[in-house]
């Protein structure tokens, strides 16, 4: 993975809740709200709180963007 990119992911806390995933992604609260009540999303719910940890979140990334390769191999 290119170091810029894992700099980028080493500043995320391990457990992200919704504003902490809306403002990674860019995104509003609500969006990802729609994410974490998504179906193949990583949410790991605990009580109430939906959160996604940092490494399955990841993966979701690498996994859901376009391209057959990840280019930062």
């Amino acid at each position: 993975m290119n170091t810029i990119i894992e700099a980028a992911y080493s500043d995320l806390p391990t457990v992200l809740n919704a504003a902490q995933l809306a403002k990674t992604l860019g995104i509003s609260r609500a969006g990802a709200y729609n994410l974490l009540n998504s179906k193949g999303f990583p949410t790991l719910q605990i009580g109430n709180r939906k959160l996604v940890p940092k490494e399955k979140l990841i993966r979701w990334i690498d996994e859901n963007s376009k391209g057959d390769k990840n280019i930062y191999d």
